[in-house]
């Protein structure tokens, strides 16, 4: 089996994508959750680039203990007509104490004479004396070919002269690398095909960034054009459109290509590491990421779930497990019965032929007025109970009334329910910084005396969609609603030309769920 080398740049590439900023723990935390993923190298930063990079550093020698990947100390070569051993960006690559050095280096001509603003005759040469005095050091050196796909273009003589420098002096790996991610798969199968040809001495990498959406099929292309190295990062982030996402390129070249790249009892990890370093970064995870996202295996279509149902992979290219995730079954005006059958089984619940057509009827209704249950399991479940004959034991509503009340500079929002629970008649007023959150509290102080599991449920997130803006106040809103507790979380739904009322559906039937589940636990 071949074997590809998968190297991680999420700490240096991955944190250049905007509304990323790791601290030097946060990136400690990464490099911890890449190693148990099992990914051959670590890039960590640019040392001396700033002063996080050189805390991560100076830590990871005392800190981060590795049982697998190797960590890569990355910085540029030696500036122009400058000696390798006087140079600042080379000494703090020593300094950074990591056995193996990601050298960057011009492989364009037009930067060579611009950016840099010497001769192509000494780009070449600050690329080979830099490798070769980190070589002398005893580092491993893979040397990164900046803008390698537009200088081959431009002038594939200096860009060959440049990799010809970098192995002659001792470079491991010679990175070709689309930094501005304009190519496309036509080209880089020409372009890697002849660099490979000839330099047949040398062992390739590739790095592709997004920006025409083609960087994962470009580094699997590649791969099959001899590469043996694959930089990119976890769910593709990365400047601008991102990197080549590793959550896809992993799966990609093991399962369906048969090449090897992470250990494989630690393929059935890529889900839970791809959205424990979103929790990280601190950014929402895009639930349509192949492989990894909550949505890659989740199915909507009747027709898909009623196959599904008899056989697993008619509508799902690889089992889910393979790579840590699920299968997800959400229901929609689009489902038939053996939707509402799955999704049911999966809440714990069966149901006769006869109740899911109650469902699936009642569903079609709803949604036609705007409800949408797919991010509102809660209401389903509640559907599929009612359907069975069941009715809500908790309390019933006579009527609820809510005030806004511009107070002392403040707005101040009271409300009022009046309840029957447990054959009595309650009622019950509370304030709230708004009335959606005031008709929340006078429902749980109706209900606690009765109720005390009521306090254990929380309401974490709220939310409110205009159906139809071009009608203005009378247009119909949507509410969704999520409660949790401390084992589970659940999503409501209310619609109404009311805000106030479909809040209000969606807030009591949260809490009525909440109090169900209390009951089963």
């Amino acid at each position: 089996m071949q074997t590809v080398e998968i190297y991680d740049t999420t700490l240096r590439d991955g944190t250049q994508q905007e509304g990323i900023s790791l601290t030097a723990t946060d990136k400690l935390a990464v490099a911890r959750l890449l190693d148990d993923l099992g990914v051959t190298y670590i890039e960590g930063g640019w040392p001396g680039a700033n002063p996080k990079d050189d805390e991560f550093f100076a830590r990871a020698k005392n800190e981060l203990t590795l049982k697998d990947a190797t960590l890569v100390a990355f910085g540029s070569t030696r500036r122009a007509n400058r000696r390798p051993e006087d140079d600042e960006q080379l000494a703090a690559l020593v300094a950074a104490e990591t056995d193996v050095v990601c050298l960057v280096g011009k492989a364009w001509s037009y930067h060579v004479e611009h950016a840099l603003r010497t001769t192509p005759d000494e780009a070449v040469a600050m690329v080979a004396e830099s490798v070769s005095y980190l070589r002398s050091l005893g580092r491993r050196v893979f040397f990164d070919a900046e803008h390698f796909f537009d200088g081959y273009r431009s002038d594939p003589d200096f860009a060959l002269a440049v990799l010809r420098g970098a192995v002659d002096a001792g470079a491991e790996r010679l990175v070709l690398c689309d930094t501005n991610g304009g190519f496309l798969s036509h080209e880089v199968e020409r372009v890697v095909g002849e660099v490979t040809d000839a330099l047949p001495e040398a062992t390739f990498g590739c790095h592709f960034h997004n920006d025409t959406g083609v960087a994962v099929a470009n580094s699997l292309l590649s791969v099959r054009m001899g590469v043996t190295q694959v930089q990119g990062c976890v769910n593709g982030y990365g400047e601008r459109t991102g990197n080549a996402d590793l959550c896809s390129i992993i799966p990609n070249l093991t399962l369906k290509m048969g090449i090897e790249t992470i250990p494989p009892d630690r393929l059935s990890r890529l889900t839970t590491v791809s959205h424990h370093l979103a929790e990280i970064v601190n950014l929402t995870l895009d639930p349509h990421l192949p492989y990894v996202g909550t949505s890659a295996f989740t199915h909507k279509a009747g027709l898909h779930t009623s196959a599904l149902a008899r056989r697993s992979d008619a509508y799902e290219h690889l089992p889910p497990d393979a790579v840590g995730n699920s299968t997800r079954v959400v229901v929609s005006e689009l489902a038939g019965r053996s939707t509402v059958l799955a999704k049911a089984r999966a809440s714990g619940l069966e149901m006769t032929d006869g109740e899911a057509q109650l469902v699936v009827d009642r569903i079609k209704e709803l949604e036609h007025e705007g409800y949408q249950f797919e991010a509102a399991d809660g209401s389903f479940e509640l559907l599929v109970l009612e359907a069975k004959g069941w009715t809500q034991p908790f309390f019933d509503l006579e009527s609820y009334r809510v005030f806004v009340e511009h107070r002392g500079g403040e707005v101040v929002a009271e409300a009022t329910v009046k309840v029957h629970v447990g054959g009595e008649r309650v009622v019950t007023t509370a304030e709230g910084d708004g009335p959606v959150g005031a008709l929340d509290r006078a429902l749980r102080a109706a209900l606690e005396p009765t109720f005390p599991q009521i306090g254990d449920i929380r309401l974490t997130d709220y939310r409110v969609r205009d159906l139809d803006s071009t009608d203005g106040t009378a247009a119909r809103v949507r509410v969704l609603c999520t409660h949790s507790n401390v084992d589970d979380a659940w999503g409501t739904i209310g619609v109404h030309q009311n805000i106030i009322d479909a809040s209000w559906k969606a807030v009591s039937e949260g809490l009525i769920l909440g109090l169900l589940r209390a009951d089963a636990r």
